[in-house]
């Protein structure tokens, strides 16, 4: 699953922090964690402290959302909506493959990860803009951070889903600690 929580690392951290007004120095410690906690409290969320698609909606950071399986929640009945699915909120292989059929459809990179470029040809997710598309591509100023790829989550190929991720530069490629 694609969120942020405590003991990560990364650009997509930092993005977290910067909107939520905290040092922003792309380490989710605890102070991250509580401020996070208490603006997904302010903004009825579940305030479990773990980013996700539907926080970073919440939050307008369009740019980290990205729904692949293994993902839950209201991004993901969104998702399911706009391919004529079931709309159960659970990112399962039927969802993987609606969206690979979707993207064949579109002319994307075939990957069935529901990444900015992918959801910005849905009608369903008009937030999702080019200009979003942009700022999920790594910024001059992320670019030291290493990159990790996204851990293996239901028999996904990592090594070649992140070849392939969408766009090629994603600022999800830009986190640490993700078994640690």
């Amino acid at each position: 699953m694609s969120i942020l929580k405590r003991g990560l690392m990364g650009a997509p951290v930092k993005r977290l922090q910067s909107k939520l007004g905290v040092t922003a120095d792309g380490d989710f410690g605890p102070g991250t964690e509580k401020a996070l906690k208490d603006w997904q409290a302010a903004n009825g969320l579940a305030a479990d402290g773990i980013a996700g698609p539907d926080t970073f909606a919440a939050m307008g950071l369009h740019e980290l959302i990205l729904l692949r399986q293994g993902s839950r929640g209201a991004q993901v009945k969104k998702l399911q909506a706009a391919l004529g699915a079931t709309a159960d909120g659970i990112y399962g292989a039927g969802t993987a493959q609606k969206v690979k059929d979707f993207q064949a459809a579109n002319g994307l990179t075939v990957d069935g990860i529901a990444g900015p470029n992918t959801l910005a040809k849905m009608d369903s997710f008009a937030e999702i803009t080019p200009a979003v598309v942009e700022k999920a591509a790594v910024q001059p100023d992320e670019e030291h951070f290493e990159a990790e790829p996204l851990p293996d989550l239901n028999g996904t190929d990592v090594a070649e889903a992140e070849e392939t991720a969408e766009p090629p530069t994603s600022v999800w490629g830009r986190v640490k600690g993700w078994f640690g």
